[in-house]
């Protein structure tokens, strides 16, 4: 039997950007079950990563460095995951705070994700991220654009 699947406008529409920090945990659930039906998806060749997407922005939006991993995780899901769901979802708390949380754990998968970025801020991804006006101001403004949210 399979789950009916949210859209991303659906997601959006039910919570905002940015969302309501008491919304955070059911935000995270809902994305690790889009990660479980995009990993269902994947072994049927019928993938959808725009729902995950959306709970990425969402999370981003938050600026709560601990959920980089699970952005991270949804990124891994999947080959249209990994090329939808954008590395700088990962560093909403910022670059360099997000590097430092990265660098205080002592996993695999923060290894690999912190692998990731940095190879990513090589090839500028994350040139000027940080600073006042920067790509980090620059995210969230065109992620609103981008669901019809402003003009």
């Amino acid at each position: 039997m399979s789950r009916a699947r949210a859209t991303e406008e659906d997601v959006i529409a039910q919570f905002g950007i940015p969302p309501r920090d008491e919304d955070l945990p059911a935000i995270r659930s809902g994305l690790e079950e889009a990660c479980e039906l995009e990993a269902e998806a994947e072994a049927d060749d019928d993938s959808d990563t725009l729902v995950m997407k959306a709970y990425c922005v969402l999370l981003f939006a938050a600026g709560q460095v601990a959920d980089s991993l699970l952005i991270w995780r949804a990124k891994e899901t999947s080959f249209d995951a990994k090329c939808s769901i954008d590395v700088q979802l990962l560093c909403g708390a910022g670059y360099a705070v997000t590097l430092q949380h990265l660098r205080g754990l002592d996993s695999e998968e923060a290894r690999e994700a912190l692998a990731y970025i940095e190879e990513c801020d090589a090839g500028g991804d994350f040139a000027g991220h940080d600073e006042p006006g920067g790509r980090l101001a620059e995210i969230l403004p065109a992620y609103r654009r981008y669901f019809g949210l402003e003009a």
